[in-house]
């Protein structure tokens, strides 16, 4: 027959261990985002120029923030303001959701400004 085995006690979350977010994936989670911010704002045309290209400075500690940096490349003419603003929020909002992390600050870079005949 047998023998039971005893249950460990339940220990505190920050016993059991930590996790580390790799760069990649907050990088990954923000390319998305953007892209999905841009075709959001323009529905029904496709994203100006070539995909988000994105940096991520990750948490020093757990409980650190990231600071995200997204290079995109928007439509002309267009409302450039009110595209950053949609490509930031839904970044900050998507990181900070999908990893639990604290997001510092988005920086949005326009890399390059596309007419609807190129790119």
């Amino acid at each position: 027959m047998a023998a039971l085995v005893p249950v460990p006690a339940t220990r505190e979350p920050g016993a059991r261990g930590r996790l580390r977010i790799a760069d990649r994936v907050y990088a990954r989670i923000a390319a998305r985002a953007a892209g999905e911010a841009l075709a959001e704002v323009r529905p029904g045309r496709s994203g100006p120029g070539g995909p988000p290209k994105v940096s991520v400075t990750g948490p020093a500690s757990p409980s650190a923030a990231v600071t995200v940096r997204v290079a995109v490349d928007l439509p002309f003419p267009a409302d450039l303001a009110a595209l950053a603003r949609a490509v930031r929020d839904r970044v900050a909002a998507q990181v900070g959701a999908l990893t639990g992390t604290r997001v510092a600050e988005v920086v949005v870079v326009v890399e390059r400004l596309v007419t609807e005949g190129t790119g």
